[in-house]
């Protein structure tokens, strides 16, 4: 191994030699990089190979071929790259393929050897680069595409990314995407050979001995591509794709018009196809901008064609009455309405047409629930308050089990400050199971604590811990705690806690707040600590160490606190703590006997 390892370092020794002689090193770092690559190249030589060894030993070479042409550009020296970076590149590409060739399956490490080849446009390499990984991992179609858009954009090879494409399709011969890159690859091919051929005709040259094929000038390559994907894809997601990379080019009318009418022959019932046909409303006949084209005009212009997408959307929901149809045109009604415009007649027309359908798909039954809280925002917005909650309750009667229905409700109630909030409430809780209703009484309780005595507040509290599962009411002790010792003072939240625990279960939150509480006071009882401390370690002692240290901590501290109380802490906490919680205690505590924790 030492014979390998000094045989690279002398391998080293020509470069270094020439990196001193023209100056862009001194002969101080020279012997700085050998003694470096000698530290890498034994970590890379020993007999249990790791992974990181060999990309320290790669990052160290590209921070080296980095540094050196930044001291290139600095002195203006620009030869001997043969001799210096060349032996460099060649040396990084051999540690790529030894790291490689022993974990193969590390995609990463692969793209890593790709972007590197990119950036030092080692072509060659990159080409075998490709070869290799795609023959390791041909199950990954974003490699595929990856290597032929290579291909065709850096080695401006249409036939080999053609190849490429073929290939990816014998193993993935229904990946919409592998479809979709091809498709576009096809279409730039002819958008290429159109710009030559265009350029020669210009100039008045012979095109005799270019063959450029009518066929690929035309894109019949892509039209091939997409016939045949069309009988292997399902799915109107995929023809929406293809159209949109069509329409990116300027000489494809014709078969993005058999792409459409396949879109409305193959999938007229579904919700997507509609929604594009409706949105293509925006895009045709577009007004022609010119110096007398007035705003009025543009205005007058924008709702006519608003007006034509919302006929299309009108003729959709009677062909295809779903909840997902009345979703597309309703988020469509909404994006138009919350772009900017200085158009007041406009913005209203707009919020006329968004409130119009979300009343007609309320009617019809098929608002999804989610959308009626973007309905409900939007009338209260508008200052339309009645209809507000006329909705929040209907919307409350068709989904009569959903804690987030009637909590939109009763936010809606509670922001108009209506008298029926405590109805609604109380209607609500009759409704919904128990499981899950923690929303609704806590927004209950924070809205009594604002509006209602503290004797009722007391109340709810006592009454959403009868009513809320185990689970929920830990989160619920905490709030009311809290809320205790902010209207009730320390005496009645020392009562409060007590009566709470005798009811499993609690949080650490709970015990840690009243530890709070407890030292807050002015005479702070070190008796009362103890008592939770020892409270809390019953329940989370096993799970946690820093109540131990937290513990010893507050021994050692307070005035009333007994130093020697701290062994027998210790020792119960090194019985009681699970796994690796006892190393961590371990140490903590040695740093706070220390003095440095």
């Amino acid at each position: 191994m030492a014979e390998r390892i000094e045989q690279r370092l002398e391998d080293r020794v020509p470069e270094l030699e020439q990196l001193e002689r023209v100056g862009l090193f001194t002969r101080k770092e020279i012997k700085a990089v050998l003694k470096r690559a000698s530290a890498l190249e034994y970590k890379i030589q020993r007999r249990t190979l790791r992974k990181e060894d060999f990309i320290n030993y790669i990052q160290y070479e590209i921070n080296l071929l980095e540094l050196i042409k930044k001291r290139r550009a600095r002195i203006g020296y620009s030869f001997k790259k043969d001799e210096i970076e060349s032996s460099i590149l060649h040396r990084v590409h051999s540690l790529f393929k030894r790291a490689i060739g022993k974990w193969k399956e590390d995609v990463q490490l692969w793209l890593s050897h790709v972007a590197f080849c990119k950036q030092w446009n080692a072509k060659h390499q990159l080409s075998k680069v490709f070869s290799s990984m795609l023959a390791i991992h041909p199950n990954k179609p974003a490699l595929w595409i990856m290597a032929a858009k290579w291909e065709m954009e850096t080695r401006l090879s249409s036939e080999s990314a053609r190849h490429l494409f073929l290939r990816a399709l014998r193993f993935h011969p229904e990946c919409p995407k592998l479809y979709q890159e091809y498709f576009r690859m096809e279409l730039m091919n002819a958008e290429k050979q159109r710009k030559e051929k265009k350029e020669f005709e210009r100039a008045k040259m012979d095109l005799g001995e270019f063959n450029y094929s009518e066929e690929i000038l035309n894109g019949e390559m892509a039209r091939i591509i997409y016939r045949d994907a069309a009988q292997k894809i399902k799915g109107v997601e995929f023809h929406l794709a293809v159209l949109s990379i069509a329409k990116l080019f300027d000489f494809t009318q014709d078969l993005q018009k058999e792409i459409l009418e396949s879109l409305q022959t193959k999938f007229a019932d579904d919700p997507l196809t509609w929604d594009y046909m409706a949105r293509r409303e925006l895009e045709l006949g577009s007004l022609q901008s010119t110096e007398h084209t007035t705003k009025q005009m543009k205005v007058s212009e924008m709702t006519q064609r608003e007006e034509r997408c919302s006929a299309v959307f009108e003729e959709a929901v009677r062909a295809v009455p779903t909840e997902d149809m009345w979703k597309y045109y309703i988020t469509f009604c909404l994006e138009r309405y919350n772009r900017k415009t200085n158009s007041e007649g406009l913005k209203q027309k707009r919020l006329e047409r968004t409130l119009s359908v979300f009343n007609k798909a309320h009617e019809s039954s098929l608002l999804p629930e989610a959308l009626y809280k973007q309905w409900l925002q939007l009338l209260l917005e508008s200052n339309l308050f009645e209809k507000a909650v006329e909705v929040a309750e209907a919307a409350t009667k068709r989904f009569s089990l959903s804690v987030e229905t009637w909590q939109m409700r009763l936010q809606v109630l509670i922001q108009l400050k209506s008298d029926d909030v405590t109805q609604c409430f109380e209607e609500a809780i009759k409704h919904v199971k128990s499981k899950g209703t923690l929303p609704l009484w806590t927004l209950w309780v924070e809205w009594s604590e604002g509006t209602k005595s503290k004797e009722d507040t007391e109340d709810l509290y006592q009454r959403s811990l009868c009513a809320i599962t185990h689970a929920e009411s830990v989160t619920m002790k905490e709030k009311y705690l809290d809320w205790t010792y902010r209207n009730g003072g320390y005496k009645k939240v020392r009562r409060v806690f007590n009566s709470l625990c005798e009811n499993r279960p609690f949080s650490l939150d709970f015990f840690r707040k009243m530890i709070q509480i407890e030292k807050e006071q002015e005479s702070c009882k070190m008796l009362h600590l103890r008592e939770y401390y020892e409270r809390a370690l019953r329940e989370f002692g096993s799970t946690d160490s820093d109540l131990w240290l937290d513990y010893i901590k507050e021994e050692l501290s307070h005035p009333q606190g007994k130093p020697e109380n701290c062994g027998s802490i210790h020792w119960r906490a090194m019985k009681m703590l699970q796994g690796d919680l006892v190393e961590a205690f371990v140490s903590k505590y040695t740093l706070l006997q220390t003095g440095h924790l």
